[in-house]
């Protein structure tokens, strides 16, 4: 157990529901109910006329609720059912890319009933192996390269099988300021909380924080023991053990590994949340019910983790606190991305006084967060505008794509710029962020028209005519999203 100032080495298993948090506790506006139009479960009626029968999904949400400390000893049967993993295959990519078994999606489909079948008798007498994943690298905004794994399309669809399961438990034990890779929410919930927290508490000093290669160092014995608190089921764990041991094949080399997790699995994001949710969650929610004598407002999006405080002298005392926790777990602190920042309400005036210019920025989910003020100046407000270095980045990757398919034929190249500006657009269109996506529409804009000038010796496209492809091809760049306050009033979170 947990002594009062936090310092267990033991993990945390939460005594009462964690989400009914009363206190400084953001989860009053982090926190959201079902996305209008979804149901936790299609319930079979049994007769007609009298009340649908809970769906297995719903019983397990029911039984995880009803007991924090029960353990599910009867679990691998939800997860070879022929149904589940058919769901599963079709949930999968179609054009995703093969695994070391060079399987495709539409190879399996060919023979799938057969091939499922196969699948679930392996499972259900043991003789399921994990295959190693395929060492795949994408590109970073900072110029590195992030590795990723690409399963075999078998352990995809077993991944997404026990994930479905696993969620029904999990999910009733997450926080409410644990946003990431969970069903039903998105970075923009995340962002909008993490607003509205700033605004609605008192917050005067933010940190910034990100663990370090948090994916490459997560320590498996750890691991195993978190999930064995709730699943009780040793063929689940062993499922889960295979995965972590199947290790990585690269350059035509099998890697064993020790520590982390390959990203790029679909059970990857179920195991960092609860890993994260032992070693940080629920120790955060203890510190500040326990120590903290002012607000403390915590949003946590996977590895990455803004926290907003009162006062400066807790947060330096949580930060020197977390770096011990986190160390007890094998988990460290990235140096270069993590930072305490003067920030809220008060920070411009503060910082004027003592002649030290505008408050910092941090920035979290791809948007630079920035001390402002309403647009008749009256309100403190966040402003949140699209991250340079990342527009940057994705300017430089539609450059080299569009050199590419510069020999097209235009509606082609029209469909990937169209495509291209539209997500663009869906992403970062929040209040107050016009100008910077405006701004990114229009260099797509001048990137196309030079990459159509380089069709001919002649080397010219008139902007007469380049207008006329924009205006067809080139989404407007517009605000698509609501503001923090009111995204959280639909959902029903605030009033």
């Amino acid at each position: 157990m947990m002594n009062g100032r936090g310092k267990s080495d033991s993990p945390i298993v939460p005594r009462k529901p964690p989400n009914k948090a009363k206190g400084p506790a953001a989860e009053a506006v982090e926190g959201r109910g079902l996305a209008k139009g979804k149901k936790l479960g299609q319930n079979a009626p049994r007769t007609q006329g009298r009340a649908g029968a809970p769906s297995e999904h719903e019983r397990l949400r029911q039984a995880a609720r009803r007991d924090r400390k029960q353990r599910f000893t009867a679990l691998l049967h939800h997860v070879y059912d022929v149904e589940r993993l058919r769901r599963a295959y079709l949930g999968t990519k179609r054009d995703a890319a093969a695994g070391v078994d060079g399987t495709t999606w539409r190879a399996y489909g060919e023979r799938l009933e057969e091939n499922l079948q196969d699948l679930s008798q392996r499972l259900k007498r043991g003789a399921y192996r994990a295959k190693p994943v395929r060492r795949a690298f994408i590109p970073k905004a900072d110029g590195r390269q992030r590795p990723l794994g690409v399963p075999t399309l078998e352990d995809k669809i077993v991944q997404r099988a026990v994930v479905e399961v696993l969620n029904c438990i999990y999910e009733t034990d997450f926080l409410g300021f644990s946003y990431g890779f969970r069903p039903r929410r998105s970075p923009h919930y995340a962002l909008d909380a993490l607003a509205v927290g700033i605004r609605s508490k008192k917050v005067n000093w933010v940190l910034d924080a990100d663990l370090r290669s948090f994916f490459d160092t997560l320590d498996h014995a750890w691991l195993v023991k978190f999930i064995e608190h709730r699943i009780g089921d040793r063929r689940v764990v062993r499922l889960i053990q295979k995965w972590l041991k199947a290790g990585v094949l690269e350059d035509g080399r099998r890697i064993e590994q020790e520590l982390g997790t390959v990203q790029g699995g679909s059970i990857s994001p179920l195991l960092a949340n609860v890993y994260l949710h032992y070693v940080f969650d629920l120790w955060v929610q203890q510190w500040r019910r326990k120590q903290a004598r002012g607000d403390v407002v915590v949003v946590r999006f996977a590895d990455d983790f803004v926290l907003g405080f009162q006062y400066r002298h807790e947060a330096k005392r949580f930060l020197a606190e977390l770096r011990e926790r986190l160390a007890r777990f094998g988990l460290a602190l990235h140096p270069d991305k993590t930072r305490l920042i003067e920030f809220g309400r008060h920070a411009a005036r503060a910082r004027a006084r003592r002649g030290q210019g505008k408050p910092e920025t941090f920035n979290f989910l791809g948007f630079t967060h920035i001390c402002g003020t309403t647009r008749l100046g009256e309100h403190f407000t966040v402003i949140r505008q699209t991250m340079r270095q990342r527009r940057q980045a994705k300017l430089r990757e539609v450059k080299a794509e569009l050199r590419k398919r510069r020999h097209q034929p235009i509606p082609e190249q029209g469909a990937y710029v169209s495509a291209l500006v539209r997500g663009h657009v869906q992403y970062y269109g929040v209040p107050n962020n016009g100008p910077a996506i405006g701004a990114f529409r229009r260099s797509v804009g001048r990137l196309w028209r030079r990459a159509l000038g380089l069709r001919s010796q002649k080397g010219r496209m008139t902007w007469d005519r380049m207008e006329r492809l924009l205006a067809r091809w080139l989404p407007p760049a517009r605000i698509c999203h609501p503001t923090p306050f009111g995204r959280l009033k639909q959902l029903g979170v605030i009033t």
